[in-house]
């Protein structure tokens, strides 16, 4: 095979999961050719990754919400599985990582029934777009600029500027803002004919009921000391910056919190129906079986649900039934928690 040849080592099908090679981590996929030329879609990805992407059972025209999207390659892996129906609306509050995102969509053109915004997964209030994309806005010739025509990079530029300004003048005013950014979308997104206003639209709970996203994925911010990615970069970082990141109590409960907000809201943009993943790369129980218990006793219309794809994954079981762990000993990947919840009427 030519990618051997370029990566200069054999490719291993994984027979647990559709799609997966496994190649040794010493293999700098990035400075392949055919990485860097977009040509072969091949992608960096810890399989475990994959399985929470996979556990989420993408269906043709399903409308898929990836509340925390960078670094994209779970992203990717959703857009791949989309296909030629529905929309991806990827969303992360950090802009040079999503930024990243945008970046790999173009160069694997997996971008055309995808939005990016730039905003925070907590408070994210917009629903997926579910009228024709023919269906254009009216609008006077005086507010036509509000109409979002094809995706290109000037108009996106113009809308930053645009929005700057917005931020300086609330800033004096003393007014919080929390309009998302749009930094990217394609053309069959949803959003080209739509007039701004009702892009950013505010919703609420009932709309999500019948509106909604079909899957949302939440593979919430943690300490990462289940990625062997991250534990190695300690050796670099220092005995402090673990402590500081990985021991420090103060930081897990505020990580908690997020990630209970996280949670809540993912499912709270779910459609009736729908199911949303919740997965982190922390080995811990505070961080995932507790932030999930929490979360059901809140909230009585969520269920959890079997992973059926699972049957056949190196993983095992969480504390709680129906969820599952990767780890390094039982699945030879790093370290990962999922739990897949539906939203059911009441």
């Amino acid at each position: 095979m030519e990618i051997e040849s370029d990566l200069n080592c054999p490719l291993n099908k994984l027979d647990w999961l559709p799609g997966f090679f496994s190649i040794p981590s010493t293999i700098p996929i990035a400075s392949t050719i055919s990485y860097r030329s977009g040509k072969v879609k091949i992608y960096g990805m810890d399989a475990a990754s994959g399985a929470a992407v996979m556990a989420l059972n993408i269906s043709s025209g399903d409308h898929i919400l990836d509340l925390c999207a960078a670094p994209g390659a779970k992203l990717c892996m959703l857009s791949d599985l989309l296909g030629s129906s529905g929309s991806l609306t990827g969303v992360d509050i950090a802009k040079h990582r999503l930024a990243a995102c945008r970046t790999m969509l173009q160069k694997y053109a997996l971008g055309n029934r995808c939005r990016l915004f730039i905003a925070d997964g907590t408070t994210f209030s917009l629903l997926p777009v579910r009228s024709p994309t023919n269906m254009k806005s009216s609008a006077n010739c005086e507010d036509k600029g509000n109409i979002f025509t094809d995706w290109n990079s000037k108009r996106l530029w113009s809308d930053r500027k645009k929005n700057a300004r917005k931020a300086k003048n609330a800033n004096e005013l003393h007014i919080e803002t929390a309009e998302p950014e749009l930094i990217f979308y394609g053309r069959d997104s949803g959003v080209v004919g739509l007039h701004r206003s009702e892009l950013f639209c505010t919703v609420d709970e009932a709309e999500c009921l019948i509106s909604g996203y079909d899957k949302v994925l939440v593979d919430a911010e943690c300490t990462h000391d289940g990625s062997f990615k991250h534990i190695q970069k300690f050796e670099y970082w220092g005995w402090g910056t673990l402590q500081r990141r990985l021991l420090d109590a103060e930081r897990t409960d505020n990580l908690m919190h997020l990630q209970l907000k996280l949670l809540s809201n993912g499912f709270r943009l779910l459609k009736a129906g729908g199911s949303l993943v919740y997965s982190t790369c922390s080995l811990t129980t505070s961080q995932n079986e507790d932030v999930v218990e929490q979360f059901l006793s809140e909230n009585t219309s969520a269920v959890l649900e079997e992973i059926d794809a699972a049957d056949s994954w190196h993983c095992r079981s969480g504390r709680i039934p129906k969820t599952l762990r990767f780890d390094p000993k039982t699945s030879q990947t790093s370290g990962l928690f999922i739990a897949k919840l539906k939203k059911v009427a009441i």
